[in-house]
């Protein structure tokens, strides 16, 4: 529902069926509040991994019980217009977000995203933690 409205003298419209910004918003904060309760230095990656499955299935669960709705974008690729592919937790994501939310000195973060790369790397993972398959979508949006 949206309606419209003054403030100081100007129109406004407001929407009272998402906040501003929740459509491409990734960490709610109940999601960093977990983060903050589960990750300890020294965690292997993969517990780091099985942490980011779990945020990630608590971004869905946010997302759906709020009806947030991904945005409509033309794809730069494919020039189709539609809704945007729903966001997810990377494994990098979690570990960028332990210094943006400083639950990690920029130090441990560093040190954290290596060993992530090589793991990754030698295990021939996805940016989700998980086997990859080696095929590319043609078009995630």
């Amino acid at each position: 529902m949206t309606t419209a409205g003054t403030e100081n003298g100007r129109l406004t419209w407001r929407s009272w069926e998402m906040p501003s910004g929740d459509a491409q918003r990734t960490w709610f904060p109940e999601m960093v509040v977990r983060l903050r309760a589960e990750w300890y230095e020294g965690m292997s990656i993969p517990a780091l991994i099985g942490l980011r499955d779990e945020l990630d299935g608590t971004l869905h669960r946010i997302r759906a019980g709020r009806n947030i709705q991904t945005p409509i974008i033309t794809c730069g690729r494919c020039g189709i217009t539609g809704p945007a592919a729903e966001p997810h937790v990377s494994v990098r994501a979690l570990i960028l977000a332990l210094a943006r939310f400083e639950i990690a000195s920029k130090d441990q973060t560093r040190a954290l995203e290596k060993e992530w790369a090589a793991y990754r790397k030698q295990h021939q993972l996805d940016v989700e933690g998980k086997a990859s398959a080696g095929v590319q979508e043609s078009c995630p949006h």
